[in-house]
């Protein structure tokens, strides 16, 4: 597939990285700055473009004339659109996604209708990495949340923790301790290792589980793995960017919130269209700050300013002063990880978030959802099971005989908004949605190339 990605910023070069490392794909990057585009094509094995990305020469060089997808990602929004409606005007391009940051444009659903822009699809970095977070807040304890099937079903990663009543058994034993509730285990990880989540495996104080299950029962399984966490009740937010601004108006009907911005100008704003959250001007990484607002009672403390470093200091410090749970905003997957082995609960990294909304509209198949797991190296997607002139690779044919690659497993199917965690001789039907998790990313074409007798949407 011919892919071209215009903006080498931070979205640009994860979506690039995931892109090009699947062999069919064809990935050419367009960005002003030359420097950029060297850097990443000495990483990466794609071609690359210097120029402005709405230019019709620019996009001829890149090769957009026979490009099956075109995916907008630079900082300005109506670069984006302009992109996307010249590809259409010119080339007919098939499908085009656009980065849209302004309320102003995604609030108006007239804009992107069939008869309007250009734009077959827009994502929100920000609105997109909000409402991750808010579902953090949402379920204490927490390392992600995940939706699929419409929100009706969830994939909850959690640590275990000593003293859960499953801890120390096998899985299978969960089925004993909530027999009413149906619940698939699809992954766990045990010092940064994949294992085979077995219905025999004994799990252990501070294994990483994923589990499937329907929203309503969510808190059910997490109290089985690890203590049941208070919920969240007090939120500090360090930062009154666009994604702390848009977290706090979520949040501050239901929670007690206090927002920390440095810009003066900017915590007058957003005091003004909050209606009960609390904005305080200074700056997250005072200490004399968070003890004077008491950051010991803080039920989460989520670092969500522009600066990777101003994130990760500020939220160790007020895990250090007494915050129940901290998360920062972290752009780079390395970073992320580590930070999450020492004193930050969750790395959020705003990449693995919007990388999931991107690869939906670019997978193969009748492909509705992906997410990213583990900072990239897991996968786990929704997929819709088509039979075209009665020939399927998964219609008709049991869970336990469909060839999977290693390491990937089907959880769960959505059958007429009926929930069903598979079994080896459960039969997949026309029209399921499939609940695929990979262990190891590398493996999606192969999963791809299952559903690929999909008619289009």
């Amino acid at each position: 597939m011919k892919i071209v990605i215009l903006g080498a910023g931070q979205v640009g070069r994860t979506a690039a990285y995931h892109l090009s490392r699947e062999e069919a794909n064809d990935v050419t990057v367009v960005d002003t700055n030359q420097e950029v585009l060297r850097d990443l094509q000495g990483r990466l094995d794609i071609r690359t473009v210097a120029g402005n990305a709405s230019y019709p020469t620019v996009l001829d060089a890149a090769g957009v004339a026979d490009a099956e997808v075109l995916i907008a990602l630079t900082n300005s929004d109506e670069v984006n659109m302009l992109a996307c409606e010249v590809a259409y005007t010119l080339y007919r391009t098939p499908t085009k996604i656009a980065r849209i940051r302004s309320a102003e444009y995604t609030s108006n659903p007239r804009l992107f209708s069939d008869e309007a822009l250009s734009v077959d699809v827009w994502i929100s970095p920000e609105q997109l990495v909000t409402e991750y977070v808010e579902r953090l807040i949402r379920y204490p304890g927490a390392l992600q949340v995940l939706t699929f099937a419409a929100g009706r079903l969830r994939l909850v990663g959690v640590r275990a923790g000593g003293s859960a009543p499953l801890v120390g058994h096998p899985i299978r034993m969960l089925r004993d301790h909530l027999p009413d509730v149906e619940v698939r285990v699809v992954a766990v990880y045990r010092d940064g290792r994949s294992l085979e989540p077995g219905a025999e495996l004994v799990l252990k104080e501070d294994d990483e589980v994923f589990f499937l299950a329907e929203r309503d029962q969510v808190r059910r399984v997490m109290s089985e793995l690890r203590k049941e966490d208070n919920p969240a009740k007090r939120v500090v937010i360090a930062g009154g960017g666009s994604i702390g601004f848009r977290l706090a108006r979520m949040l501050e009907k239901t929670h007690h919130v206090k927002v920390i911005e440095r810009d003066p100008k900017r915590a007058r704003h957003i005091s003004e269209v909050l209606e009960h959250a609390i904005v305080l001007h200074g700056d997250a990484a005072d200490e004399e700050l968070l003890i004077e607002e008491n950051i010991d009672s803080a039920d989460v403390f989520a670092a969500l300013t522009n600066s990777e470093e101003a994130n990760i200091l500020s939220a160790m410090l007020a895990k250090r002063l007494g915050a129940a749970k901290v998360m920062a905003l972290i752009n780079k997957p390395s970073y992320a990880e580590l930070m999450e082995s020492g004193s930050i609960d969750v790395a959020i990294s705003p990449q693995s978030v919007t990388i999931g909304s991107l690869l939906a509209h670019v997978r193969r198949g009748d492909i509705v959802r992906v997410h990213s797991l583990k900072h990239g190296a897991a996968e786990a997607m929704e997929a819709i099971a088509h039979s075209e002139g009665g020939r399927s690779r998964v219609v008709g044919v049991a869970v336990g005989e469909i060839a999977l690659p290693d390491g990937a497993r089907i959880g769960a199917i959505v059958r007429d908004q009926k929930v069903i965690m598979t079994q080896d001789n459960t039969v997949v039907e026309e029209g399921d949605h499939v609940i695929i998790f990979l262990a190891d990313r590398r493996h999606v074409e192969q999963v791809e190339r299952l559903f690929m007798t999909a008619t289009p949407r």
